[in-house]
């Protein structure tokens, strides 16, 4: 008895944690949301969603993070996805699809404390087994341990799952996707590297991108390739790998042109690009119709000087794998007389003083520990990891297209990366949305999945809307297969016909 206790005493507190949890929805009292993205990019997140967030009320009304956040914080680095379609798998240890689908309607009805008083604590199903309704997966850590073990990383789950937006369901079909693209006339297209693959730039997270190609390099996350601190400090790491990003020569996809289509037709309201490829506006895409979330290579500046210059500039040495270096810097230092036979400073013990990689107390910018200064190294104006967006990013979410939306494509982004991943869900919920990728994603709620090779998919788009997709990568004599995914309702899978 005191055992059967005390397992229902860790699943009220796991109740409790998720009771006291709201989502922050940056809703105003009239249901309207607020215009302060900046909030969207300090909450927490598990591989790009919004973890929910303990209120605390403060004098001034505003939210600050709980200790609790901690706990559920510890599983960030370690959730695995499931997918829906793998809860067609038969797995015993998993909730089939129908299942699954009715856990989640039960959670919105009854709320998470009846919830979870009606599963778990009622014995009706383990909590391990539960995980698997929130498209989470069992971590391999947690093999052997007592259900008691899986009641945090549920709360996280139910958390998730409530912070989701609710698919509207009078959209499932090809023809609603049609229907809704045809009288649309203030379109948000939010795009990714997979919209670029088709032309032999790799994405970045899929079992072939750049990331799967830095595993020689020693690095603790791939993502570090793009990290603004160790650019500094060793800008050959990234120059090692930038020239797999531009192109040799230009050329834009079928998804590009079909998103140009979509301004010509007077359709688009903004494409919000991830990309930093530029190949956005060598396809016609007006800047004042483009967000580039990330930057771009369009330019690049000094990190030194902050001189500027057209990113084509720096192009060959990139391409040579060289570090490319600031002319205005060059040019400076010519002009300086430097006596013959200057040499590198000396420690006090009489030693040459190196930099080492990594070490936090060197800075690439500070040449202090050296007599004869170096030119400044360029940079490509891409927005590395501990650089803010560009403020246009928010502004033109917020002040522009919020109220002015009135269908969201998002194409070849698997969005996992904050806080553009948070652009789908701070939009009205009720805008309809759909979803053109190779694989589904779990941790939104599309109303129309379109699933295959982006080209594929928009050609075929086109070809039902009567439009004339001009592109060479699209073949006259060939169409596309569709088939609805089995099981859903409004996940359908584009194939070309062979």
């Amino acid at each position: 008895m005191d055992v059967a206790m005390s397992r229902v005493g860790s699943m009220q507190t796991a109740i409790n944690d998720v009771a006291s949890y709201q989502l922050v929805g940056l809703s105003d009292s009239d249901g309207s949301k607020s215009p302060d993205v900046d909030a969207l990019a300090a909450l927490p997140r598990v591989n790009g969603v919004n973890m929910v967030q303990e209120i605390d009320a403060s004098d001034d009304g505003s939210l600050e993070d709980s200790d609790d956040d901690d706990d559920l914080s510890a599983f960030e680095g370690t959730l695995g996805e499931m997918d829906d379609q793998h809860l067609f798998a038969g797995d015993p240890e998993a909730c089939t699809y129908d299942e699954a689908i009715q856990y989640r309607n039960d959670l919105r009805t009854f709320g998470p404390a009846e919830f979870c008083a009606r599963t778990v604590e009622a014995g009706a199903i383990s909590a391990k087994k539960l995980l698997t309704a929130f498209n989470i997966k069992p971590p391999a850590f947690l093999k052997g341990a007592s259900d008691d073990a899986y009641y945090s990383l549920l709360s996280l789950g139910i958390s998730r799952e409530l912070s989701k937006r609710i698919k509207l369901p009078q959209y499932n079909t090809i023809e609603d996707a049609v229907d809704l693209i045809k009288k649309s006339k203030n379109i948000i297209v939010l795009t990714g590297a997979g919209i670029s693959t088709s032309l032999g730039i790799p994405d970045f997270r899929s079992k072939n991108g750049l990331y799967s190609m830095t595993g020689h390099l020693g690095l603790d996350d791939p993502q570090d390739l793009f990290s603004l601190e160790i650019f500094k400090e060793d800008p050959a790491l990234f120059y090692s790998f930038a020239h797999v990003i531009i192109q040799e020569h230009a050329a834009f996809s079928p998804t590009h042109a079909f998103i140009h289509l979509l301004q010509q037709k007077g359709k688009l309201l903004t494409n919000y690009t991830q990309n930093i490829d530029n190949i956005e506006q060598l396809a016609g895409i007006l800047p004042e119709k483009l967000i580039q979330c990330h930057g771009s290579f369009a330019t690049a500046s000094c990190i030194r000087c902050k001189h500027q210059v057209e990113g084509v500039q720096i192009y060959p040495d990139i391409r040579a794998k060289r570090i490319p270096r600031c002319d205005k810097c060059i040019a400076s230092l010519r002009n300086l007389k430097v006596p013959n036979g200057m040499k590198r400073k000396r420690s006090q013990n009489g030693t040459d003083k190196k930099r080492r990689r990594f070490d936090s107390n060197s800075d690439s910018e500070d040449e202090e520990d050296f007599d004869i200064p170096e030119a400044g190294v360029m940079k490509p104006d891409i927005t590395f990891f501990g650089e803010p967006l560009p403020d246009i990013f928010s502004e033109r979410l917020t002040n522009h297209d919020k109220d002015k939306v009135d269908l969201v494509i998002v194409i070849g982004t698997s969005l996992k990366v904050a806080p553009v991943s948070e652009v789908v869900p701070y939009l009205p919920s009720n805008i309809p949305q759909m979803y053109i990728s190779r694989d589904p994603v779990s941790h939104v709620n599309f109303d129309i999945d379109l699933l295959g090779d982006a080209d594929v998919v928009v050609a075929e788009l086109c070809r039902r809307l009567d439009w004339e997709l001009n592109h060479d990568m699209v073949p006259k004599d060939k169409f596309a297969e569709v088939t609805l995914q089995e099981g859903f309702t409004s996940r359908h899978r584009f194939t070309i016909k062979q």
